[in-house]
């Protein structure tokens, strides 16, 4: 066993089929060359804006945001200046706030504009991002077993990264009377989300409709007339016949109401556009030659319709009900929240998860009762940053503590060591023997290299240490970070003992002074009350009254 804890937090959200096997030289993959500039990579978040995925989500193997452009080639790059050279002429040593590196809270430099969010969409729903139970399983099992202490918004930065490793729940808010603001729909032959019926039935005639009707188109009259340009839509480039022609209208009103009818229909028609090429012409003409029509399936008599409304009608009264559900809640996972084709909702999801991303507050609160309810422990560091641990933090005074010799070196180690890590401790403490340096076996050409050499296995007094140093880490006496840096738990400082309460002593009653217009003995009888005889005290009981003298 090996004095160094390996602990790669990212590999626990991953499946088990992707984790890789330990790799003896950690060194290997280095080849002296990692200070080249290498080129950018773009589209590496979920849903960052671009030409790939639906609905202009980019990203992972759709395309992305930011594309591939490769490194620039003018020469090299002039210094950074973040901020105003201060009196020793070197770049961002001005004033306070804008040093290197200084970020703001939203994310931008100093000098630059802020970044403009945009509005959350205005939609009657309770979204909430809540991190897979597998990985978080994994991560409290590891926590546990090494009991090292981690960042609590770090690992939600870690959990959104990837959509693997979350879920969406989406809730339909409800009004004072009890019911649903925004009713969802669900379609149960792809599980596809809707926010109304009609989408849900214009989706599955759209893309299922081969499952319920089949097409069949039969030769009839062309269009009489000469036509020399057509009507096309400039958004979906569907062909909408000639201006003058007797259906144009209609087919500009249907068009319109069933795959544009969130757009005004005065904007829809100025994105209306005239084609003047033949082929486009001729394609229309023959296109009107043949009369379609919609053959139900699975009935027991054949029954045709002549257009797309009278198959709308009959998919209501017979398919809807068994097909399309309404619901008030759902969970989706993170990969089916990406494909989700209402536009609608997929802008909710889309800011759900750039605000999350942002500053996770909301997956924290989550995470949290997941890991508390597995038992681990959090603590804040310096009052700020809130970290989660098998246990918190709790002093051990080894002076009024009998303790074991081990267990004092160590607390006094790392006291008397800042920063330090357990390879430290433990070389410090135990040193391992000196070991004879083997020769390395000469490399053969056309064989692979030789293997590295196997990790120092530790001595007998360096398990006892890390034994002891186990215990007091579970146990909340020291503190190991993520990054391997041991501290102990400090006292605590004395509550400060509130103070007593000053008494107010009686103000002495003022003579007002003679004056002209009031005797002095007037004042005085104003001022001075007289003197009032002692009542004789009961007598107690059982004495005797006096006697008269």
């Amino acid at each position: 066993m090996s004095i160094e804890n390996e602990f790669n937090l990212e590999s626990l959200f991953q499946p088990a089929w992707v984790k890789d096997a330990p790799n003896p030289n950690r060194f290997a993959r280095y080849t002296g060359d990692e200070g080249a500039e290498r080129p950018r990579r773009g589209g590496d978040r979920p849903f960052s804006r671009g030409p790939g995925g639906p609905g202009g989500f980019g990203g992972g193997a759709g395309g992305g945001g930011g594309g591939n452009r490769g490194p620039r080639s003018d020469g090299p790059r002039p210094p950074r200046r973040d901020g105003p050279p201060g009196p020793g002429g070197a770049p961002g040593s001005g004033p306070r706030g804008e040093r290197p590196g200084f970020q703001r809270r939203d994310g931008g430099r100093p000098g630059q504009p802020p970044e403009r969010r945009e509005a959350p969409p205005e939609v009657e729903l309770n979204i909430q991002i809540i991190p897979e139970e597998n990985g978080i399983e994994s991560l409290s099992r590891q926590i546990k077993l090494t009991g090292r202490a981690y960042p609590l918004f770090d690992i939600a930065q870690l959990i959104v990264q990837k959509p693997e490793r979350y879920s969406f729940k989406i809730d339909s808010r409800k009004k004072p009377d009890g019911s649903l603001a925004q009713p969802m729909f669900r379609c149960a032959l792809d599980d596809s989300l809707w926010l109304s019926e009609s989408e849900a039935v214009n989706h599955v005639l759209s893309k299922h409709l081969a499952t319920f009707y089949q097409m069949e188109k039969t030769p009839t009259d062309p269009p009489k007339g000469v036509y020399k340009l057509v009507a096309q839509c400039g958004v979906s480039g569907v062909v909408l016949g000639p201006p003058n022609y007797h259906d144009y209208q209609n087919q500009l009103r249907k068009l319109h109401n069933e795959r544009f009818s969130r757009m005004p229909f005065e904007m829809f028609k100025s994105r209306v556009k005239m084609v003047t090429d033949e082929v486009v012409v001729k394609k229309w003409i023959e296109d009107q030659s043949f009369k379609t029509e919609f053959v139900a399936l699975n009935l027991p008599e054949p029954v045709r319709f002549g257009s797309m409304e009278e198959v709308q009608q009959h998919f209501r009264e017979t398919h809807q009900a068994n097909l399309i559900t309404q619901i008030d809640s759902v969970s989706i996972t993170g990969v089916a929240g990406r494909d989700i084709r209402q536009p609608l909702l997929q802008r909710v999801l889309r800011f759900t998860w750039e605000d999350q991303r942002r500053f996770p507050l909301q997956l924290v609160n989550v995470l949290s009762g997941q890991l508390a309810s597995r038992g681990l422990q959090f603590f804040k560091v310096n009052k700020t940053v809130t970290h989660v641990a098998v246990a918190r933090p709790h002093f051990l005074d080894i002076e009024a503590n009998p303790v074991s010799t081990t267990i004092k070196k160590i607390i006094e180690f790392i006291n008397a060591t800042p920063k330090c890590n357990r390879k430290q401790l433990v070389e410090s403490i135990a040193p391992a023997p000196a070991a004879p340096a083997a020769a390395p076996a000469p490399a053969v050409e056309g064989q692979p290299a030789p293997a590295a050499p196997a990790p120092v296995e530790m001595t007998a007094e360096q398990s006892s240490i890390n034994a002891d140093l186990h215990w007091l880490v579970h146990q909340g006496h020291v503190i190991e970070f993520h990054n391997g840096i041991l501290e102990t738990a400090k006292k605590p400082l004395p509550k400060p003992q509130p103070a007593p309460k000053k008494r107010i002593e009686p103000r002495p009653a003022v003579v007002a002074p003679a004056t002209e217009s009031a005797p002095a003995a007037v004042a005085e009888a104003a001022t001075v009350t007289e003197a009032k005889a002692p009542e004789p005290e009961a007598p107690a009981a059982g004495d005797a009254p006096a006697a008269p003298a």
